[in-house]
């Protein structure tokens, strides 16, 4: 298995100096600059000259000079569809960190930039081709605002198997699922655990035209307001759901955090991850299985090889979690 889901990326300053050689190694590369303390697309930009950062960083706010950037090599070679770029958000639900249960919603969505993709280094101030934000494209002359320039996860699996086979669909949400997973293993030893919490995280994922999975954010507090009359259906199903399996039959759990959630509760949402159970069924205490979910639903992975995740856990004070007692 490999674990290069995630571009090569650095906090500004702190990293600056890294930054510095891995861009002098490769001078013809794009990278996108996000400033840690903000959303919806706010202060992004790209930037593919050393020079660039700088002024960026110290032209976009007063106070700048204080704030934390992270830095990312910039896919720029992603799946298009009509010319378009587009990204994943999918829902996460985790219930528990130690032992580790997550849950997929079904109900995931595209995002698509209103212009088409052009990699050109003159496009590279125009967000109307490189940022999917709604925030961002609403503003552009191209915005429908019937659909928001969005599409179902169920509708890009449709079109991804009409176009390239359903083998390759597969094999595509396995490998995002297993990001997921691996995503929430590599932090879970610095999280605080509590039975009586929960987090929904909206994981943001980026396909290039190798059909690779790219993990580019994942937001503790990914947005519910609606923009169209389809995502307001969609977010207030979410939010039932949660509620649903958190809460099932609409009682506290108790001091031991025990919840039975049947699969009418769980209402879209499939359990992807169930470390407890699997631990339990592998008889060694070691899970040797990293999900099931049928690929009538989602997709499936069967068997993970063994690796370790080294990763450092940054905790933005600005993204806060959207973690509630029950």
């Amino acid at each position: 298995m490999y674990l290069d889901f995630i571009p090569v990326t650095y906090m500004i300053p702190q990293d600056y100096n890294l930054f510095t050689e891995e861009f002098k190694r490769n001078p013809s590369s794009t990278w996108i600059m996000k400033p840690s303390s903000k959303a919806r697309g706010i202060g992004i930009f790209l930037i593919n000259k050393l020079s660039e950062g700088r002024s960026g960083m110290i032209g976009s706010t007063p106070t700048c000079s204080r704030d934390t950037y992270v830095i990312s090599r910039y896919i720029d070679n992603p799946l298009l569809i009509g010319g378009k770029k587009f990204d994943l958000r999918l829902y996460i639900l985790v219930t528990s960190f130690r032992p580790l249960k997550a849950y997929i919603y079904k109900l995931g969505f595209c995002r698509f930039c209103t212009v088409k993709y052009n990699s050109n280094v003159t496009e590279l101030d125009n967000m109307f081709v490189h940022l999917t934000n709604v925030s961002i494209q609403k503003h552009g002359a191209h915005y429908n605002s019937i659909h928001g320039g969005k599409w179902t996860t169920e509708n890009f699996r449709l079109w991804l198997e009409g176009t390239k086979g359903k083998a390759v669909s597969d094999k595509l949400f396995d490998e995002i699922h297993w990001i997921i997973v691996h995503s929430l293993r590599a932090v879970a030893n610095v999280l605080i655990n509590d039975r009586h919490c929960f987090e929904c995280y909206g994981y943001d994922i980026i396909i290039d035209d190798n059909f690779k999975p790219w993990l580019i954010e994942v937001n503790a507090s990914p947005s519910l307001s609606a923009t169209t009359a389809s995502d307001r259906i969609l977010k207030y199903k979410l939010v039932n759901d949660v509620i649903n399996i958190v809460i099932p039959n609409g009682i506290i759990p108790d001091a031991k955090g025990s919840k039975t959630v049947t699969k009418e509760q769980m209402g879209l949402f499939d359990l992807l991850y169930d470390e407890e159970k699997m631990m339990e069924d592998s008889g060694n205490g070691v899970p040797n299985q990293i999900f099931s979910i049928p690929h009538s639903s989602q997709p499936t992975i069967a068997t993970s090889q063994t690796a370790t995740l080294n990763t450092k856990a940054r905790r933005d004070t600005k993204n806060t979690s959207i973690s509630k007692k029950v």
